[in-house]
């Protein structure tokens, strides 16, 4: 983006910042948070790695402004410090492929050090009645699976992510029309940050009868999509389906699509024992993803692994994520994810701390299991033989504050 519109832009945003006259109602409500995560890596399996540090540090500033009843300004900014041993083991991350106007700048503080300053946010929201109206940078999710859903189409998280706090913005014009107790209709257009990245979509939700129904279907990045969503109980157990359908772009081209279509396609189980252990129990369906490890390569460079459509290698997936509470400040809880097809697994358990006030401690550790990659031939890159094997170990802690 060039140096005047830049500067357009963030004096709109410190404009949209500043407290309103009198007339205009609620003055703003300012919140934010402080992270510090700082991790340690070991060395990966037949040395595709070194051992690593990384400390990443940030400082998020959100704004919520309601000048009169049916308007709404959302504002925030986030600036992060990012230190790695050996110096760029992990660059920061840059403007995404939904995002079509650059609000980003970027700093580098010697070989080891770089920083960060985005908007994050930047929208406003009109409400008429039944319907609702947001353009600009927003978050948007879709999906009700919590652990990895096929339906979170747009900017999805990990399945193993640590920070999931806060969902990234996208550059997008949302309408919303309510009807009933709990129907929705609803449209979205996302901005990439190329036409090629554009994304249409159309959504429907309601209940019946105690199930939560959800559908969703357009195009999505040049892919026709559509997808469902189905959310219930069995008594005190909660169960929930989800499936989308993807027809494939640029088939066998560098950086498409490995097939004419694919699918990805989860159920997810719910309970909370008598003990207090709750349990989340997922399979998933990673149409992306190879049964055969000697192809993991190919799919790291498809393009839905690139566009954060999935992050997984393998086909069918199990994973759980247990929950207890230790104390009434230490909860025990983790997240395990098996590859069926190659046998190998992620397990993180997760101390969470709570040190006072919005104040939050996560001590982690992260084990991966499996076979490691084999070197056929001197100067040939290493073949696969597992997803989780060709990952060292690593841990850390997660501090984190909310003002």
């Amino acid at each position: 983006m060039n140096r005047r519109l830049r500067n357009l832009t963030l004096a709109l945003l410190v404009c949209a910042c500043l407290p309103p006259a009198p007339t205009l109602g609620n003055p703003p409500q300012w919140h934010g948070s402080v992270k510090s995560l700082n991790l340690y890596g070991q060395e990966a399996p037949s040395g595709l790695a070194d051992d690593y540090r990384i400390s990443s540090n940030r400082l998020r500033l959100d704004m919520d402004w309601q000048p009169v009843a049916s308007w709404r300004v959302e504002a925030a900014v986030d600036h992060q410090v990012l230190w790695t041993d050996p110096p760029g083991i992990l660059p920061l991350a840059g403007n995404n492929l939904n995002r079509r106007v650059d609000l980003d700048h970027s700093w580098d503080h010697g070989e080891d050090t770089a920083s960060r300053l985005q908007v994050d946010r930047l929208n406003l929201r009109r409400e008429s009645g039944r319907t609702d109206v947001i353009v600009g940078r927003q978050a948007i999710g879709f999906g009700r699976i919590l652990i990895f859903s096929p339906l979170d189409v747009i900017a999805p998280f990990a399945p193993d992510a640590l920070d999931t706090d806060v969902r990234g913005g996208v550059d997008a014009l949302r309408a919303t029309y309510h009807y009933g107790l709990d129907g929705q209709l609803g449209a979205v257009a996302v901005l990439g940050s190329t036409s090629r990245y554009d994304s249409t979509l159309l959504t429907w939700s309601d209940n019946h009868a105690g199930l939560d129904l959800l559908l969703i279907g357009g195009e999505l990045r040049g892919r026709t999509m559509v997808g469902a969503g189905l959310a219930g109980s069995l008594g005190t157990l909660g169960l929930k389906g989800e499936i989308s359908a993807h027809r494939g772009l640029d088939v066998g081209k560098p950086g498409g699509d490995r097939s004419s279509g694919y699918t990805l396609a989860a159920l997810e189980a719910w309970y909370r024992f008598d003990n207090g252990l709750s349990l989340i129990l997922q399979y998933l369906h990673n149409g992306p993803g190879a049964r055969d490890p000697s192809d993991y390569p190919a799919v790291l460079a498809s393009a839905p692994l690139r566009e954060g459509l999935t992050h997984l290698l393998g086909r069918e997936y199990l994973m759980a994520a247990p929950a207890y509470e230790l104390h009434p400040l230490v909860t025990l809880q983790g997240i395990l994810l098996y590859n069926l097809d190659d046998g190998s697994a992620l397990l993180r358990p997760t101390f969470d701390v709570s040190l006072g006030d919005n104040l939050a401690l996560q001590i982690f550790w992260t084990w991966h299991h499996g076979p490691g990659p084999r070197t056929l031939a001197v100067g040939l890159p290493p073949t696969p033989r597992s997803e989780f094997g060709l990952r060292g170990d690593n841990g850390g802690l997660f501090l984190k504050w909310f003002f």
